[in-house]
């Protein structure tokens, strides 16, 4: 596919999604409204409860749609280079006011099985929690509950993620988990969102129509508009040093991701050097 054709495929396809994702929030604001009424004229916990419900998923479809439009903004737009092409999760961070934010999915041990960054600090953010194994969004995930620092609050909350995040200049973290039924499937960060007293509360919504409507729901794209990485080159890089070391793919795995902190790079690229075999690693290196 030509660039242009999946740049109008994909612009149209968010496009398409906005208008169903505003369609949903109509149908739940009419919802809460009916209930309201009955709350009124006949009173009750259950009319109240309902409309607050109904509210509140409006206003989730309602943020879904808006990050639907922007994304399809921006995709109209490019010009086709594919450095610049893109990312859904700029869309994401401009709707939580800042430039730099990463959703991270997890699975039942809580260890990362996909990132989605909208810039290199928020990627290298989300590196640094996956090599290191604590952080916010670990935290959130673990916690179910939005997990703040910023200062010297960090250092001393991760002693080892905390130093590694401020040196990135990154002085500020906001978390929310990715909330289901009884689980949670993840966590959005954001980082130096800045002051502002709604600033928690919309991280929180964006978050919820993140998880209803973008990974779960009728119109689920996990793999946001192919921003999402599984980290396959890592993967395929500690099964072959499991081969080659004689040890299991999980301590491979850690092998990796300590070169990498001691050499103060991604884990892709040191997994891409022992994948090309310029990087050779053994249990005790």
């Amino acid at each position: 596919m030509v660039w242009g054709s999946r740049r109008d495929v994909q612009a149209e396809l968010a496009r398409c999604r906005a208008a169903r994702a505003r369609q949903r929030a109509e149908h739940a604001a009419a919802c809460a409204e009916q209930q309201e009424i009955l709350a009124a004229s006949v009173g009750g916990e259950l009319h109240r409860h309902l409309a607050d419900a109904y509210r509140r998923s409006a206003e989730c479809h309602l943020s879904s749609a808006r990050l639907q439009e922007a994304y399809a903004e921006r995709m109209s737009a490019w010009g086709g280079d594919e450095t610049s092409r893109p990312r859904f999760m700029t869309c994401v961070a401009e709707a939580c006011g800042t430039p730099s934010a990463a959703l991270t999915l997890m699975n039942a041990d809580h260890g990362q099985l996909s990132v989605a960054a909208s810039d290199d600090p928020s990627r290298a953010a989300q590196d640094l929690e996956f090599v290191l194994g604590e952080g916010p969004a670990h935290d959130a995930s673990v916690s179910g509950r939005l997990v703040a620092a910023s200062g010297r609050t960090i250092e001393r909350r991760w002693p080892a993620f905390g130093p590694a995040l401020t040196s990135l200049g990154i002085h500020e973290v906001l978390t929310a988990p990715l909330r289901t039924e009884g689980s949670c499937i993840g966590a959005l960060a954001v980082f130096d969102p800045g002051a502002g007293p709604g600033t928690a509360d919309t991280l929180t919504v964006v978050a919820d129509a993140l998880t209803r409507t973008v990974l779960l729901g009728p119109d689920a794209d996990p793999e946001l508009y192919d921003g999402a990485d599984h980290r396959d080159c890592v993967q395929q890089a500690a099964g072959m040093l499991s081969v080659q070391a004689g040890c299991r793919v999980q301590d491979a795995l850690a092998l990796i991701k300590a070169r990498a902190f001691a050499d103060g790079q991604a884990p892709d690229a040191v997994a891409r050097r022992i994948i090309d075999g310029t990087l050779k690693l053994a249990q005790g290196s």
